[in-house]
C-alpha cells in the first residue's frame, strides 16, 4: 500500500473525514450533530494512518464544530450520529442554546470587524470625494488672437470659523468586576467608539448590547466608560 500524502491544512482533514465518514461529516452544507465524545471514536477509526495526527484531528474537529453551518444544524428535535451515522440521542436543550449564543456572537463579530474596516476607510479619507483630475497644459498663445482683459479680482470673504464639538475624553477599563449590569459604556471600534449596555459580566468577557441593537462579548480592553 502506497503512503498517502500529509495532510496539512484543516479544510484536508475536513474532507479527509468527509469522504471516509460520508453518513457523519460533509464538507458542504448543512452539518449534522456529532456524537458526544466522537474524538476518541475517530482516534480509534484512523489509528494506524500516518497521514494524520491526533493534534490535527482535534483541531478540525474544533473548526468543523464551531462553523456556521454546524451551528445551524443544532436545533430542537434533531438526533446526534457517530461516525457510522447511527443515532446516539437526541439534542438536549441547553446545547442547542448554547449552539444558539455562539451562533449570534460570530455573526456580531463579523458584523463588528465590518464597522471597524469602515471606521478605517473612513479615517484614511478612502471614502471621500474622488479627487478633480490634473488640469492639462494650456494651448500656446497665437499672435492673431486678440488677448482679453483681465478679470477684475474680487476679494474672497474670510471664510467662517468652525465650531468643534467638545471632544469627550474615555478612559479605558481595566478591571470588568467594576463594571455593573445596565451600566452604559463604549465599545471601541477601530478609533470611533460606540455607546453600549453591559447586559452579562462572565470570564470570558462582558456581553454588552450596542445601540443598533446587536449584543457581542467583548474584552476589558476593547471597553471604555
Amino acid at each position: 500500500m502506497e503512503n498517502q500524502p500529509k495532510l496539512n491544512s484543516n479544510k484536508e482533514v475536513i474532507a479527509f473525514l468527509a469522504e471516509r465518514f460520508p453518513l457523519c461529516f460533509t464538507a458542504e452544507g448543512e452539518a449534522r450533530p456529532l456524537k458526544i465524545g466522537i474524538f476518541q471514536d475517530l482516534v480509534a477509526r484512523v489509528q494506524g494512518e500516518e497521514n494524520i495526527s491526533k493534534t490535527q484531528l482535534r483541531s478540525a474537529l474544533r473548526l468543523y464544530t464551531s462553523s456556521w453551518r454546524y451551528l445551524y444544524g443544532i436545533k430542537l428535535g434533531a438526533q446526534r450520529v457517530d461516525l457510522d451515522g447511527h443515532p446516539c440521542g437526541e439534542l438536549e436543550a441547553q446545547h442547542v442554546e448554547h449552539a444558539r449564543k455562539q451562533l449570534e456572537e460570530a455573526k456580531a463579530r463579523v458584523q463588528l470587524q465590518r464597522a471597524a474596516q469602515q471606521a478605517k476607510k473612513r479615517e484614511n479619507g478612502e471614502a471621500t470625494a474622488p479627487r478633480r483630475p490634473a488640469a492639462g497644459k494650456r494651448p500656446a498663445k497665437s499672435d492673431n488672437v486678440t488677448p482679453s482683459k483681465p478679470r477684475p479680482k474680487h476679494q474672497r470673504p474670510a471664510p467662517a470659523t468652525r465650531q468643534t464639538a467638545p471632544v469627550v475624553k474615555t478612559v479605558p477599563v481595566t478591571d470588568i468586576s467594576t463594571l455593573q449590569i445596565g451600566q452604559a459604556i463604549k465599545v471601541k471600534v477601530g478609533k470611533s467608539p460606540m455607546d453600549a449596555t453591559v447586559m452579562e459580566i462572565a470570564k470570558e468577557g462582558v456581553r454588552v448590547q450596542l445601540s443598533s441593537g446587536m449584543a457581542l462579548i467583548v474584552r476589558a480592553e476593547h471597553l471604555q466608560f
